[in-house]
C-alpha cells in the first residue's frame, strides 16, 4: 500500500496514484509455486535392476586351442609339429577345424624374422577356411 504524504496540491484535489499495487500479484505467483512444488511427482534417481546374485558359472568346457607357429625359415609348425608343404599342407587342416560342430581357437605365432609373406599367406589360409576365432600371439616381440 501507498500513502502520500507531502503537500496536496494547490487545488485541494488529491494526486492520483500512478503506481502499480504488486503485493496480489505476488500473492498469487507464491500460491501458484506453491501449487507446482506439490503436484510434482517426486523423483528417483534410480534404475531398479533385476541382476543375479554371486559368481557366473565357470565355461562348461575349455575351448580347444590350435597353434600355428611360423619360423623364421618361413617352415609351419601345427600344435609343434611340422606341416610339410607349407601352406597347402596348411589346407587340410585348417579344413578339418573349420567342418568341428565348435571351432577352436586359433593362435598364429610368427617368428621376428618371419617372412611377411608367409605370415599373409597362412592368414589368407585361415580366413579362407573360414575360422572365425583368430588371434595373434606374440606380438610383445615385436615393440
Amino acid at each position: 500500500m501507498a500513502m502520500n504524504i507531502g503537500p496536496s496540491s494547490a487545488s485541494g484535489n488529491p494526486e492520483v496514484m500512478i503506481d502499480i499495487n504488486t503485493t496480489p500479484l505476488i500473492d498469487v505467483m507464491l500460491v501458484l509455486l506453491i501449487m507446482l512444488i506439490v503436484t510434482i511427482p517426486i523423483q528417483l534417481h534410480s534404475v531398479d535392476l533385476n541382476l543375479p546374485q554371486g559368481n557366473p558359472p565357470p565355461p562348461l568346457v575349455e575351448p580347444e586351442v590350435v597353434r600355428i607357429d611360423i619360423e623364421a625359415d618361413g617352415a609351419i609348425l601345427w600344435n609343434t609339429a611340422p606341416v610339410p608343404g607349407g601352406v597347402a599342407g596348411l589346407e587340410p587342416h585348417l579344413a578339418r577345424v573349420a567342418a568341428q560342430a565348435v571351432q577352436p581357437e586359433v593362435h598364429v605365432r610368427p617368428d621376428r624374422a618371419a617372412a611377411y609373406d608367409v605370415v599373409a599367406a597362412v592368414m589368407a589360409a585361415i580366413q579362407r577356411n573360414r575360422l572365425a576365432k583368430i588371434g595373434l600371439v606374440g606380438s610383445e616381440q615385436f615393440l
